[in-house]
C-alpha cells in the first residue's frame, strides 16, 4: 500500500475522526492486514492513533495563537511575502487566506493599488482596507478564536460569489508523497471552493513546512500553479513539484 492509499485512509477518517479497520479494507479492496500495516506507518508518522479494531486521528494540542505563529520564522515569511507581492499586479482580484504567512503577504501588498481583495482572515482585511483605492470583502460568520478566520456556511457562500484572478493560500505541511496538507477539514473544504473560483493558485509557505505531517490533503498538487518559499525544497519535494507542473519561486 503506497502513500496514495495512506492518504485515502486519512481522507476517509478526517470527517468523523475515526474508522474501523474492516471498513477501510472493504473501501480500499485490500486485506485487513494490509490496512493494519498502513495504519502502523501512519501512527509512526504521528498522524493517527491505533485502537482495537480501528483507528482515530491523533488529537492535536490546542492551536497556537495567531500572534505566536506570526513570530515563527518572521524574516523568512517577510521575504516570501515580498516575492508574492511582486506576482500581484495593480488591479488584481485576489483571495488571501488565514495563515500567518498570508498576513505578511497582505502587509507586503501595501503599495499595490486598486486591488479587489476577498478574504476570510481578519488580519488580512485589517491590513488592506482603506489603502490605495483597494476594495476589501470580508467573509462573514463566526471567527475562530485562535486566528480570526471565518469558515462557516456563510463564509463559503459569500466567497463563492467572486471570480478570483489569484488565490494565495498557506499550508501546514508539504510532503513529497501527498503534496500540500492542512490540519483542519474545514480549511481544506474552504480552500477547495476558493480554488474552483480562481484562475491561478499560489502557495506561500516557509521551508519549515517541508516534510512536516498533517492529515488532510487540499487537492491534487497539479491544481496549484506556484510555490513561493524561502529555501530550496528537499530533492523529493522538488521532483514532486516538477512532475505536477508547479513553478517554484525562492525568496
Amino acid at each position: 500500500m503506497d502513500g496514495h492509499h495512506e492518504q485515502t485512509i486519512l481522507d476517509l477518517i478526517a470527517e468523523t475522526g475515526s474508522a474501523r479497520t474492516a471498513t477501510l479494507a472493504r473501501h480500499l479492496d485490500v486485506s485487513g492486514e494490509t490496512v493494519r500495516r498502513a495504519l502502523s506507518r501512519l501512527a509512526a508518522r504521528g498522524l493517527v492513533t491505533k485502537t482495537h479494531g480501528g483507528v482515530h486521528l491523533r488529537e492535536r494540542a490546542s492551536e497556537p495563537s495567531f500572534a505566536q505563529r506570526m513570530q515563527r520564522n518572521p524574516d523568512a515569511k517577510r521575504r516570501i511575502a515580498r516575492a508574492v507581492a511582486r506576482l500581484v499586479p495593480d488591479g488584481t482580484t485576489l483571495f488571501i487566506d488565514i495563515g500567518s504567512t498570508s498576513a505578511y503577504v497582505a502587509q507586503a501588498l501595501h503599495h499595490r493599488r486598486d486591488l479587489l481583495v476577498v478574504t476570510n482572515a481578519l488580519a488580512v482585511a485589517h491590513a488592506l482596507t482603506g489603502r490605495n483605492n483597494n476594495r476589501v470583502f470580508m467573509a462573514g460568520g463566526e471567527l475562530r478564536a485562535h486566528d480570526g478566520g471565518a469558515f462557516g456556511a456563510e463564509a463559503m457562500s459569500f466567497v463563492a460569489q467572486f471570480q478570483i484572478d489569484l488565490a494565495i493560500l498557506s499550508v501546514a505541511a508539504i510532503h513529497a508523497e501527498t503534496g500540500f496538507l492542512v490540519q483542519d477539514l474545514r480549511e481544506a473544504e474552504f480552500n477547495r471552493m476558493v480554488m474552483a473560483r480562481a484562475h491561478s493558485v499560489i502557495v506561500a509557505a516557509d521551508a519549515q513546512k517541508f516534510d512536516r505531517i498533517a492529515p488532510i490533503k487540499i487537492a491534487e498538487t497539479s491544481a496549484f500553479a506556484r510555490l513561493v518559499t524561502d529555501a530550496a525544497p528537499p530533492q523529493a519535494i522538488t521532483a514532486m513539484l516538477q512532475t505536477a507542473g508547479v513553478a517554484l519561486t525562492l525568496a
